[in-house]
């Protein structure tokens, strides 16, 4: 299950992202809840007219609850590792370099992820800039979370890919 990511807040789920990739458009968005608990609200928006894994596209989450940034980095960690991933050095290493991109964020707070097609990752928090990810691998295992077919969220994947919703 994943829980997830100072000076002038904003609002907007794009804040900073737009400036990495001027053309994002929405392509879809969902809730994710664990237990009947509403987690947060994730929207997917990419510069084409459909989802590339490879990049050009930005993942936004607005948080509905406060979570510590080491509790996001885990259960990132944890997905990644639900979705193959054994290499417990490797591992280990992301955790850290999660722990130092994700803020704790606050009920309504956004962290947005931004997939560039370079492979890197840029995110930001309430319109301030985080830090990056260089490492593709790392970039691709994370966004995977939500918008691999093999996520724990299948539906929550087709909303944000305004695909079909299955049934289980």
């Amino acid at each position: 299950m994943l829980i997830l990511a100072s000076g002038l807040v904003s609002a907007h789920p794009l804040a900073g992202a737009g400036q990495l990739l001027p053309d994002l458009k929405p392509l879809g968005k969902g809730e994710m809840r664990w237990f009947g608990l509403k987690l947060y609200d994730a929207s997917l928006w990419v510069t084409g007219s459909s989802f590339s894994p490879d990049g050009g596209f930005a993942l936004s989450i607005r948080y509905a609850r406060s979570f510590e940034g080491a509790e996001l980095a885990e259960a990132s960690i944890d997905e990644i590792r639900r979705l193959g991933e054994r290499d417990k050095a490797k591992l280990a290493r992301w955790e850290a370099v999660l722990t130092r991109v994700f803020p704790d964020v606050e009920e309504g707070e956004v962290i947005t992820g931004v997939k560039m097609p370079d492979g890197s990752s840029h995110f930001f928090h309430q319109g301030r800039e985080l830090p990056s990810i260089d490492e593709k691998a790392l970039s691709d295992a994370f966004f995977a979370i939500w918008l691999d077919e093999r996520t724990r969220e299948p539906k929550l994947r087709a909303r944000l890919l305004a695909g079909p919703v299955p049934s289980r």
